[in-house]
């Protein structure tokens, strides 16, 4: 009935284009006229804007950009498809056709590899059954799945039963967008041989990464994790998970682990459960990072003779927090050492609970630990603490009054990210962060295919089955982060909508604004992560503060952004030129919010500018493919 529906409609366009004259082509170079197909979005956004926004305001071809790629028969299609809850049957054709952000089906591989393998340049694989009882010999990922926009990884009972099989892991996916690996059973029963990776999830954007069954039962099979997760954003980080349980005798190091990251977490779930002569050390493990949450739950319980070092662990991170619960439960000579330990720049937290619980023999060593954790059924009896060194108040002193004072910039903000208004002036030489849109390229859907589609937490199972997210995904946790977002209450003077359509877009801006807007958006990147010299600059509204109605991206399968209009700013456009030939590259957008008293004192522009809530301002630069709307000049 479906067919028939499209072979019908089908052929009242072709009679519609042949009548009306049907240019095609107009629309994708950006043309507003209507002498095109009708029935398709984009045509149907050219309406729009005439009905909603006042005629002499110039229509926007960086919002047209965003509209629907689909024809009129596949917006049809897609639509009725979504009204039938089927479009999950019909995933992949809609992705490509629609310009998603959909992750590859990954079918069982049925490729056998018992012998040594080297693979380089390779790409998004479901791997069954790798390496089990090899023996001897090394497989070798290099420059793996590296450079690309998703990425989606299976490793299943990999070198399960080995004997001194090698697995090294070099450059995996670094430099990547999304990633999502997991490992299943990874080494479990093997004896000798080791694992090795090294710059693996390297400047990754948002990195998810699972170790199920980790070295379960193994023999003396180390692991050794080098510059892991180095310089990642967001992301669920990485999941252990039976991490070493009942391993023998399991040499573990994880040296520069998620050094740099902007908000990167780690759980280790029953990590070292049972294991006997465990052999665990952590390096500058979360340090220079921004905000790392690492969770450590039932780590090393039932152990017998384990030895953990943390050294440099979280050093000079902002802020951050840490959470060991049931840690050497019920072990038996476990010694641990945390050496220069939480010496972070901005005060975070630990918490130990549980810890050492019904432990016989067991020695702890807290050598500069720089802030009081919490200890809760901490016990009292078979844990000696060797030495406790609580950090140094000066030193913290002096940190935090050099930031205050404005003569420190902090590391963790990029270097012009945030500015304050008096930059903004004819002559100014000034750093640019890097504006590039770091996010998957995805279109708006149709507001006649959005509207059938569900759209909060309370509906994660249907738009996980819709989208095709496995429990525990990347692609779950991206669209919960999203939802969550969005459903947050708004903040103190904020009005907020998310929208994944043009026209949604059109009418919360037109709500707070009025009819008479202007969309304003950075022209390109050009100055991005350089010095930059500003031009001729003007204040929209004449410079007063004005009403504005700024839209970031989100990070979902279709085009979402998270609009929001907040009071007390000012909105600037200024061209933007190379300081040392005086040429203009750039047209940018800026922001100015003058009233920062709800911001939270931890908020990025007051560790980089100085000061703290509601005592500047702070401004920012409009970044690659979010806008701002403001009332015309």
């Amino acid at each position: 009935m479906l067919n028939l529906w499209n072979s019908l409609f089908l052929f009242f366009l072709c009679s519609s284009s042949i009548n009306g004259g049907y240019a095609g082509t107009g629309e994708k170079s950006g043309d507003f006229s209507l002498s095109g197909n009708p029935f398709t979005p984009k045509a149907s956004l050219i309406r729009y804007w005439n009905k909603e926004i006042r005629s002499e305001i110039p229509k926007s071809h960086f919002l047209l950009s965003k509209a629907s790629p689909l024809n009129a028969v596949d917006s049809a299609t897609y639509s009725k498809l979504a009204a039938q809850n089927a479009l999950s049957s019909h995933l992949p054709a809609f992705c490509t056709a629609a310009e998603l952000f959909c992750f590859p089906d990954l079918a069982p591989s049925l490729e056998k590899h018992d012998k040594d393998s080297n693979f380089a340049v390779y790409l998004d694989k479901n791997f069954t059954n790798y390496g089990t009882g090899g023996i001897g010999g090394t497989n070798s990922f290099k420059n793996y799945s590296e450079n690309d926009n998703v990425i989606v990884d299976s490793f299943r009972r990999y070198s399960r039963d080995s004997a001194g099989h090698k697995e090294r892991f070099s450059n995996y996916a670094s430099e990547s967008n999304v990633v999502d690996q997991s490992f299943n059973t990874y080494a479990a029963g093997a004896t000798g041989g080791s694992g090795d990776f090294t710059n693996y999830n390297k400047e990754v954007n948002n990195p998810n990464l699972r170790f199920t069954s980790y070295s379960d039962d193994a023999n003396g099979h180390g692991q050794k994790f080098s510059a892991y997760t180095e310089n990642a954003n967001a992301g669920n980080g990485q999941t252990f998970m039976s991490y070493g349980k009942k391993g023998n005798g399991l040499p573990n190091e994880f040296k520069n682990y998620g050094v740099g990251s902007n908000v990167v977490g780690s759980t280790f779930n029953n990590y070292g459960e049972t294991a006997n002569g465990a052999n665990d050390t952590f390096i500058s493990y979360g340090s220079d990072g921004n905000v790392p949450q690492n969770n450590f739950r039932t780590y090393g319980t039932g152990g017998n003779a384990a030895v953990d070092s943390f050294s440099n662990y979280r050093d000079q991170s902002n802020v951050g927090d840490d959470s060991f619960q049931s840690y050497a439960k019920n072990s038996n000579s476990a010694k641990v050492k945390f050496n220069n330990y939480g010496d972070s720049f901005n005060e975070g937290s630990t918490k130990f609970t549980g810890y050492g619980e019904a432990a016989k023999g067991n020695s702890i060593d807290f050598k500069v630990y720089e802030r009081t954790p919490t200890f809760k059924e901490y016990a009292k009896k078979g844990v000696t603490f060797a030495r406790y060194n609580n950090g140094s108040a000066a030193k913290t002193g002096q940190m935090a009054t050099a930031v205050r004072s404005g003569s420190s910039v902090n590391r963790w903000v990029e270097p012009g990210k945030f500015f304050r208004e008096s930059m903004l002036k004819k002559g100014t030489v000034m750093p640019m962060p890097d504006i590039r849109d770091k996010m998957p390229k995805r279109a708006f859907l149709p507001r006649t295919i959005i509207s059938k589609l569900p759209f909060s937490t309370s509906k994660i199972a249907e738009l996980k089955q819709i989208f095709h997210a496995a429990d525990n995904s990347s692609l779950e946790s991206m669209m919960l982060d999203a939802l969550k977002e969005c459903e947050r209450v708004p903040s103190a003077g904020e009005t907020k909508r998310c929208v994944g359509s043009a026209e949604d877009m059109i009418d919360f801006s037109t709500s707070v604004l009025g009819r008479n807007v202007a969309l304003r958006t950075t022209d390109n990147v050009n100055g991005s992560k350089k010095n930059i010299m500003i031009g001729s600059i003007k204040g929209i509204n004449g410079g007063k503060v004005t009403k504005s109605v700024s839209c970031h991206q989100s990070l979902y399968p279709y085009l979402l952004y998270y609009c929001h209009s907040v009071p007390s700013v000012r909105v600037y456009e200024s061209d933007i030129l190379d300081p040392n030939t005086k040429e203009k590259i750039n047209h940018g957008v800026a922001i100015c919010h003058l009233d920062t008293s709800a911001w939270s004192a931890g908020h990025g522009a007051f560790l980089a500018l100085g000061s703290g809530p509601g005592r500047i301002e702070v401004c920012h630069w409009i970044f690659e493919n979010d806008l701002t709307w403001t009332i015309a000049d």
